[in-house]
C-alpha cells in the first residue's frame, strides 16, 4: 500500500485500479447492503450481465485468501502479477505487456496510476 495525499492508505491492484477507491471495496469494507444494492444494479447494466448484492464483496486483489470480486477472480492481470509476487505491474520488467495494454483501452486511468509509481522507482 502507498499513501495518498491525505495520508492514508491506498490499495493499487496490479492493473493500476485503486481498490480502496473501488465501490465494491468501499461497500464492503462499510458493509452497506444499500451500497451493495446500487452497486450490483449499476454494473448488472453496465456489463450485461446478472450481478446480485451478495456478490458485491471485495477486500482488494493484492490479498490472497480474502474476498475478491468475481472479475477479479479470473483476471489475468491479477493472475500474472500474483506469479511474479510483484507489487503491481508498475514493478514489472515487462511493463507494459499486452495483457496490462488490453486492460488500460478498457480502464486508462489505471495506465496513470502505474505511470505515476514507475516515475518513482
Amino acid at each position: 500500500m502507498i499513501k495518498n495525499n491525505r495520508n492514508s492508505p491506498k490499495m493499487v491492484a496490479f492493473c493500476g485500479i485503486i481498490c480502496t477507491k473501488c465501490p465494491a471495496f468501499i461497500a464492503t469494507s462499510e458493509d452497506s447492503e444499500p451500497k451493495r444494492k446500487d452497486l450490483a444494479e449499476l454494473w448488472s447494466k453496465e456489463f450485461n450481465t446478472e450481478i446480485k448484492p451478495e456478490d458485491i464483496n471485495c477486500d482488494g486483489c493484492l490479498l490472497v485468501d480474502k474476498r475478491l470480486f468475481s472479475y477479479c477472480q479470473i483476471c489475468e492481470v491479477r493472475k500474472c502479477g500474483l506469479e511474479k509476487n510483484i507489487k503491481n505491474c508498475a514493478y514489472c520488467d515487462k511493463y507494459i505487456c499486452e495483457k496490462l495494454a488490453k486492460w488500460f483501452n478498457k480502464v486508462p486511468y489505471a495506465k496513470v496510476t502505474l505511470e505515476e509509481i514507475r516515475k518513482g522507482l
